[in-house]
């Protein structure tokens, strides 16, 4: 009986899920905030809350963290991440500058104590690598010129999760700093030593991993991924590091076929993740936190169009690209859920979850808009402003390069 309910009521999560998957994609928006509001009226205090499925929901969901950031390492190849570190840095530290302190501060003022400070500055820092590519994959911006100023931050926010994902861990696991730093130490060493296996021996892995039979690849990739991630778990290290530096060691064909294998699995796990996070979050804790939420997603929002408008100045892009730029990095979303969830877990603070909810469901909505019209907007304003200089906004077009970018 009790495996009855579990099949029936996971059941109804998938084909709710895939609904509401489609009802985005005919409005063409990003479904997660659907997805999270779904695990809210599932969850604690929501209208029907779950019983029987709810230990394997949390199973999926942890898969669900795995496969995301397994996905996120095979976009980038380690010379990409080498060479994007060289000559990108300056930006990644303006937006790691500009965009944690703000969450910092919040913590800090609302007296959630520095633990709780070091988890909203990553909530607040982290954009939302899938969603912004759907995003320019609808505008039609894939070949802009701002565009690899765009992924070039996204790659450094990425990279930074390697250190940072530790540093989280062992703070909300309340380790000493002794213990904290062994954990930093070891997440550094195996990083660093992954990315030096995959530039010196990236192609004998993608050989030893690389099969024609699409089942074998799968189970290898998916078996290696997972086994890795567990194994770094159990030395203290994030599972979701290990998922990650999987993906940056494999490269070329095997990268591309684990990337169309596993998209399909990455979509369904990551779904149940953020439904997942939503059935921990009381529906009635969020009101109190909105304002919060509310004025965090605003200020966070104009100092990724700032830092998104200074990297493309510093690349030469023009006036309209830089806004363009800005305006796409806006959305946060799964890295800031996942984040925020090693806190809910770990119970470091109850208003934290339903902050950080309330926040990603905020930017998730107004990230495709900013990408939209911050451009527009800011071309009007210029223009009225200087309504007899039309010589202000620049009216160069656009260069479009032929590169192409993976999805």
């Amino acid at each position: 009986m009790h495996s009855a309910v579990l099949l029936i009521e996971f059941g109804s999560i998938i084909l709710g899920l895939g609904l509401l998957g489609r009802f985005a994609a005919r409005f063409r928006f990003s479904p997660i905030p659907l997805y999270l509001l779904s695990g809210l009226a599932f969850g604690e205090g929501g209208l029907l809350p779950l019983g029987a499925s709810e230990e394997f929901v949390a199973t999926g969901a942890e898969i669900g963290v795995i496969l995301l950031l397994l996905m996120l390492g095979l976009e980038y190849t380690a010379s990409d991440l080498v060479s994007n570190l060289k000559a990108h840095y300056p930006a990644g530290l303006v937006d790691c500058a500009l965009n944690a302190l703000p969450g910092a501060a919040a913590a800090l003022l609302l007296g959630w104590g520095p633990v709780a400070a070091v988890v909203l500055a990553g909530v607040t820092w982290i954009s939302s690598s899938g969603v912004i590519a759907k995003v320019l994959g609808d505008l039609g911006r894939v070949g802009n010129r701002e565009t690899p100023v765009i992924l070039s931050v996204l790659v450094l926010e990425d990279l930074a999760m390697a250190v940072y994902l530790p540093i989280v861990t062992a703070l909300v696991a309340g380790v000493g700093l002794a213990a904290g730093s062994v954990t930093l130490a070891i997440a550094l060493g195996v990083a660093g030593l992954v990315l030096f296996a995959a530039v010196r021996y990236g192609r004998v892995i993608s050989r030893f991993v690389s099969s024609d039979d699409p089942e074998k690849l799968l189970l290898v990739v998916l078996g290696l991924t997972i086994l890795v991630a567990g194994v770094a778990q159990q030395l203290q290290v994030s599972a979701a590091v290990g998922a990650f530096l999987v993906g940056i060691a494999l490269s070329g064909e095997v990268a591309e076929g684990a990337h169309t294998l596993l998209s399909p699995l990455r979509d369904l796990f990551a779904a149940v993740f953020f439904v997942f996070f939503g059935l921990h979050t009381d529906p009635a804790s969020i009101p109190p936190v909105l304002l919060p939420a509310l004025a965090l997603a605003v200020v966070t929002a104009a100092t990724k169009i700032a830092t998104g408008y200074w990297a493309a100045r510093r690349s030469g892009i023009s006036v309209k690209g830089r806004w363009r730029a800005g305006g796409a990095l806006v959305a946060r979303g799964e890295f800031s859920i996942v984040i925020a969830g090693l806190a809910v877990t770990a119970g470091i603070e109850p208003s934290l979850g339903p902050l950080a909810t309330a926040y990603v469901l905020i930017l998730v909505i107004l990230g495709p808009l900013t990408a939209r019209y911050t451009e527009p907007l800011a071309t009007w304003w210029a223009r009225r402003r200087t309504p007899h200089d039309h010589g202000t906004t620049e009216q160069l077009p656009e260069a479009r390069t032929q590169t192409a970018v993976r999805d």
